[in-house]
């Protein structure tokens, strides 16, 4: 992707590398940013992703993957998995979440993500949430995204990959349109399980009542 005026773009990256510092500063040096995507959709599963960037890495463009156009996340991506000294995605899918709930279905998903990385993190920097059963030094960050370096790497891998994932499932269940809003709960998607019942990959607990409200009608 271009950048206008890198000075400035390598300023806003140390800026978002004052968490990665602080635990740094402890002695850390496996630091694992963690991310999660797909927590409110009504359909397809929650992905979570871990990775841990080489020290003072700096990846031009990289930011909350909300604020970047699906074509520069997709070239992120695939940087900081060539650049990452490990990355892994966690997932857990529309029966998992109607079982257990969305909250502790992301923290599966964000356990796995972590447990299965190649080089074993020492230390978590984690989007908003903290894993009580993954026991390291770990930090829960209020809109994560955008204030680590980490975290933001992980939300652009998390991101292009569940997406991916959803334009899949388009081709299976195209009535849907999950290839336009990925799941979520758009007056295109809500207007489909309207006409067409729920598929199986809709999350019954988020879902169902779209589907109930059409049937009262």
């Amino acid at each position: 992707m271009r950048i206008a005026n890198k000075d400035a773009e390598l300023a806003r990256l140390e800026s978002m590398r004052a968490f990665e510092r602080k635990l740094e500063a402890e002695g850390f040096s496996f630091i694992a940013g963690i991310d999660e995507v797909g927590r409110g959709p009504l359909a397809g599963p929650v992905y979570a992703c871990a990775v841990i960037l080489p020290k003072d890495c700096a990846i031009m463009g990289v930011k909350d993957s909300k604020k970047l156009s699906e074509k520069n996340r997709e070239e992120l991506s695939a940087i900081i998995k060539e650049k990452a000294v490990a990355w892994n995605i966690g997932t857990a899918d529309e029966k998992e979440i109607d079982s257990i709930n969305i909250l502790k279905a992301t923290m599966r998903a964000m356990k796995d993500a972590v447990n299965g990385l190649s080089v074993k993190a020492d230390s978590l920097l984690v989007d908003a949430l903290s894993l009580p059963e993954i026991p390291l030094r770990q930090l829960a960050i209020i809109g994560g995204d955008g204030l680590s370096i980490s975290i933001a790497a992980a939300s652009i891998v998390a991101k292009v990959a569940r997406d991916a994932l959803m334009r899949e499932y388009d081709l299976t269940y195209p009535e849907y349109g999950f290839a336009a809003h990925k799941g979520y709960g758009t007056k295109q998607h809500i207007d489909a399980i309207g006409k067409h019942g729920l598929c199986p990959i809709h999350r019954v607990s988020f879902a169902a009542k779209f589907a109930e409200a059409q049937d009262t009608h």
